[in-house]
């Protein structure tokens, strides 16, 4: 499945900033644990991590009428990351301490959960925000799935995820392989939406 996350769907953020409380959770369901985790590679503790968040999102809610989504490059993730990175600069200066560096016996609990992909190490101030963790996407399709038939998703998983042809998904399901299709079709389209994709 190849579904790209560049921007945050337009019509999630139109529903934010029209103080629709249902968009605003989702949106802090898919980011939050986001934030956190930037928050905590930056070498903030639990607590810290936690409350930055929590700032990041108050200034995302104070914000949110002035983020441009047309602008050339410009994602929601992009601006949460930059938010992100100036509370985590703000809370270094506050607490006039140098981030965390990675060594030592902590440096061998990060190498036994590195991913295959290697070891991002330290605190990263960059202009780019990483890459989307599969978490994200995990999130995102935990909040859609619930808005389809039991059917209607199993066909899109088996042939999208699985990797199985409509003939024989449509077979196992009692569908035709045109309703498989189509059913493929219309989730991957309301994730599409969703990731602004």
């Amino acid at each position: 499945m190849s579904i790209g996350t560049e921007s945050t769907s337009s019509s999630l953020i139109a529903r934010v900033r029209a103080r629709d409380a249902d968009a605003w959770r989702r949106l802090v369901a898919l980011y939050g644990p986001l934030v956190y985790g930037w928050c905590r590679r930056a070498g903030l503790g639990p607590e810290e991590s936690a409350d930055r968040g929590q700032e990041v999102f108050m200034s995302v809610a104070r914000s949110i009428e002035t983020f441009d989504l047309t602008q050339p490059g410009s994602t929601f993730r992009g601006w949460l990351w930059t938010i992100t990175q100036n509370k985590i600069r703000d809370h270094f200066r506050q607490t006039g301490r140098e981030p965390h560096a990675v060594g030592g016996t902590s440096f061998q609990d990060v190498l036994a959960h590195v991913p295959a992909g290697g070891l991002s190490s330290g605190y990263d101030s960059s202009d780019a925000p990483p890459a989307d963790p599969p978490s994200l996407y995990r999130r995102v399709i935990e909040l859609i799935r619930m808005e389809f038939e039991e059917r209607t998703w199993q066909a899109f998983w088996r042939v999208t995820v699985d990797g199985r042809s409509p003939a024989d998904v449509g077979q196992e399901l009692g569908m035709s392989p045109a309703a498989v299709r189509k059913a493929k079709s219309r989730v991957l389209a309301r994730l599409r939406r969703e990731l602004g994709a």
